[in-house]
C-alpha cells in the first residue's frame, strides 16, 4: 500500500488513524476467517481470507485491502474484539 495513501486515510465511523497489519497479525486474522470466528460490523461471518487489512488505532476493527484498494465502509469493518 502506497505510504502517502495511508498517511491519510482514517476510520470512516471514528476518523482515528489505520495503520498496516503486519505479517503476523495478518496470520492470525486469515486463520481466525478460516475458522470462522470473524464477523463484520453487521454481525455476518467474513468467509474471504484478507490480502492485507488496515486496523484501526484502537485494535478493534480493521478493514480489508483487497486488490490494493481500502473497502473503508463501516458496515464491512472487521470486528477483532475477541479474535
Amino acid at each position: 500500500m502506497d505510504k502517502e495513501l495511508l498517511d491519510i486515510l482514517c476510520c470512516p465511523e471514528t476518523r482515528q488513524d489505520l495503520h498496516l497489519a503486519g505479517p503476523e497479525r495478518l496470520r492470525e486474522l486469515n486463520a481466525a476467517i478460516a475458522r470462522g470466528q470473524v464477523r463484520d460490523a453487521q454481525g455476518r461471518t467474513v468467509a474471504e481470507a484478507v490480502e492485507e487489512a488496515l486496523v484501526r488505532q484502537d485494535g478493534i476493527r480493521a478493514y480489508a485491502v483487497r486488490g490494493g484498494i481500502p473497502i473503508l465502509l463501516s458496515d464491512e469493518a472487521l470486528v477483532l474484539e475477541g479474535i
